[in-house]
């Protein structure tokens, strides 16, 4: 995709971005992403994801977060998590894979699986595993990249906006 720049952010640069994945996080959940997190759901909500939960994880040197940038603009993000414990060395999961609403069906969430795919052959893992709310446009994403269906677990979150339950499928890779 033109002008769309793919970059890591390591722990030191998080700070300096907080507001602005914030805001992509707000404006996820807002948009009906479900990625853990239900309205309200405000911009220090989306704030204090990143310094509390994905911070000490980047400081740990377990996790690696992605962006991508449209200008000056961070139109979507994925982690990948590789804390595993010492019986799954082989393998990391996708986490928090989000695309902006202003910049969905361009691409970008290819992108970014592709650079997280690249790095975990990079570490040496050979397994990736993921879910997603099933029927989501994510699962047919990750289908059409290779990811298989292991199975779909029922209710198993919450809507992020209106009071129903939604399965969860889930999916991996064998690189």
């Amino acid at each position: 995709m033109t002008g769309m720049t793919i970059t890591t952010i390591g722990a030191d640069e998080l700070d300096g971005q907080v507001q602005a994945l914030g805001a992509l996080l707000r404006d996820c959940v807002h948009a009906g992403a479900n990625i853990n997190f239900v309205l309200p759901f405000e911009q220090e909500d989306g704030e204090a994801f990143w310094r509390i939960k994905v911070l000490p994880a980047l400081y740990g040197g377990k996790r690696v977060l992605w962006t991508a940038i449209s200008g000056e603009r961070i139109a979507g993000s994925v982690q990948l998590d590789y804390d595993t414990p010492p019986n799954q060395p082989h393998r990391a999961e996708v986490a928090k894979l989000m695309v902006h609403p202003d910049f969905r069906r361009r691409g970008i969430a290819r992108m970014l699986m592709g650079e997280l795919e690249n790095e975990v052959r990079r570490l040496g893992r050979a397994l990736i595993t993921l879910d997603t709310r099933t029927g989501d446009k994510a699962e047919l994403l990750y289908s059409s990249m290779g990811y298989r269906t292991v199975g779909i677990i029922p209710d198993f979150c919450l809507d992020p906006i209106e009071d129903r339950l939604h399965p969860t499928t889930i999916m991996y890779k064998a690189l």
